[in-house]
């Protein structure tokens, strides 16, 4: 398995979610006592062990139905879509986003990943509207 060495600035929220969670883990492992077989995970099992991807998928649809969402219409991947498209929408540059979805180049975040929110066509009206006034200048 290869592991990420990237570093990512986290926005305030989800360092503040972090810490709660990391703590919640810590009073965990210590009420485990021997029956902790984990290492120092923030996401892991009740045991204290890494996450398959199945844990994932399953804990994913709990926090969607707690939302009130539809969990069958979420999972992690539509999830890495909605960042990229919400950070270009967003105009976040594309090299930018592809560095933080661990991309080397744009070509996959740009033809695979990225779903404009709002259609590319609103820019061809926005120019024409430009070019062509309704109101005359001046």
């Amino acid at each position: 398995m290869v592991k990420s060495r990237r570093s990512l600035l986290l926005p305030q929220r989800c360092v503040e979610v972090l810490r709660a969670l990391k703590a919640e883990r810590d009073r965990a492992r210590e009420a485990a006592g021997t029956a902790w077989h984990g290492s120092d995970l923030v996401f892991c099992t009740k045991n204290g062990t890494a996450l398959s991807a199945e844990n994932v998928r399953r804990d994913l649809r709990k926090v969607l139905d707690r939302a009130g969402l539809v969990a069958t219409d979420w999972t992690p991947r539509v999830l890495r879509h909605s960042f990229v498209s919400l950070l270009s929408a967003h105009d976040v540059p594309l090299e930018n986003i592809s560095r933080l979805v661990g991309h080397t180049n744009t070509i996959v975040a740009e033809t695979v990943y990225r779903k404009q929110i709002r259609p590319v066509m609103q820019e061809g009206a926005r120019a024409m509207d430009a070019i062509f006034p309704t109101e005359p200048e001046g």
